[in-house]
């Protein structure tokens, strides 16, 4: 019989997509609704310097928090070319 009042037991550990917050996910779907022309106009402008010290912050903010390994800030650091 179906108890609305049980503990959902059931969980979904799919562990190829991050666990994410709304704001997240919405940037996220956003991201994959853009054509290729806006996703490098987006790209081109985050890369500016004076987008530089923000950056940095925000990834020395995620590799104290472990959401980051140094592996990855390395390799987005090359791709900023930071």
């Amino acid at each position: 019989m179906w108890n609305p009042f049980a503990k959902n037991t059931k969980k979904n550990d799919d562990t190829s997509a991050p666990k994410m917050g709304m704001l997240q996910a919405l940037a996220m779907k956003k991201m994959a609704k853009m054509s290729p022309k806006e996703k490098e106009k987006m790209m081109q402008e985050a890369r500016k310097p004076e987008n530089r010290e923000q950056i940095m912050k925000v990834m020395n903010m995620m590799k104290k928090t472990g959401q980051v390994t140094d592996e990855q800030i390395e390799q987005a650091k090359k791709m900023f070319g930071l």
